[in-house]
């Protein structure tokens, strides 16, 4: 009897000693604008707890946009780890719809390799198309677990290596890259959130599945004037976007948030 209370005892003392896991629930309400109009909305879900992340992504056209893409909106989910200083996937989906067509891409992912990709309705051949290799699946990330950037520890949410690197990622029909860079940072406040944001500029390079001499692809190849601002998520080591700038043929596109709530 004395033995197991003993043990008891050592339990509960190391359970009282043990550091609290990081635990967050985040939702961020984006306003989308293009040259200064309102696009639509978006709203990013993420929730932390320890090493695992959830990630729910929707967004809609409305106004102006809404009424030339018969209201198109979307939507995506990502689970994963955080592992080292990067998020590891193991699945992905997303669903767009416009008018009255939809689409949805379903990937599995296992260390950092993609396993199985769904798509339906698949997309037509392309002669034109850059094919998609095998190895384009492995060391890869999903476009939404994308957004998340991992500090080693927590609380330098303002170190450059955060920019310093390459997205590797992969989105089951293409495999491109996001060069990141440091920029600096900025002072920023917001409703929910007030502090220090770190700026990276960012770079689009194509790998494979898209069609080199469209001119949407060109123009991104040679884009000089895209940027993230990425701001800590308290209490955790993880950064998400507070705001992303991407200059487009038709003006400066911004998704920036407008509330940000820890819940």
């Amino acid at each position: 009897m004395q033995v197991r209370l003993s043990l008891l005892g050592a339990a509960l003392l190391a359970a009282c000693a043990a550091p609290p896991v990081a635990a967050a629930d985040l939702r961020v309400d984006y306003r989308i604008t293009l040259a200064g109009l309102t696009l639509g909305k978006a709203e990013l879900r993420a929730k932390i707890e320890g090493e695992r992340y959830d990630l729910s992504m929707n967004a809609q056209l409305t106004g102006l946009a809404g009424l030339f893409t018969a209201s198109g909106r979307g939507g995506a989910m990502a689970t994963g780890a955080l592992s080292g200083n990067r998020a590891l996937p193991s699945g992905f989906s997303a669903t767009g719809r416009s008018g009255g067509s939809e689409r949805t891409v379903q990937i599995a992912l296992a260390a950092g390799n993609a396993t199985e990709v769904r798509i339906e309705p698949p997309f037509e051949p392309r002669p034109d198309r850059v094919p998609l290799e095998e190895s384009h699946r492995k060391g890869i990330v999903d476009p939404l677990s994308a957004v998340l950037a991992v500090a080693p520890t927590k609380g330098r949410p303002d170190d450059p290596a955060l920019c310093n690197r390459t997205l590797p990622v992969f989105d089951g029909t293409q495999r491109f890259n996001v060069v990141l860079s440091y920029a600096g940072t900025q002072r920023v406040h917001k409703p929910g959130f007030s502090g220090d944001v770190l700026v990276c500029n960012a770079r689009y390079v194509p790998l494979a599945g898209h069609r080199p001499q469209r001119w949407a692809v060109k123009y991104m190849q040679d884009n000089r004037e895209m940027a993230v601002w990425l701001a800590s998520v308290e209490g955790t080591r993880v950064l998400v976007p507070l705001r992303v700038n991407l200059m487009t043929y038709f003006g400066m596109s911004i998704v920036e948030a407008e509330r940000w709530a820890l819940e």
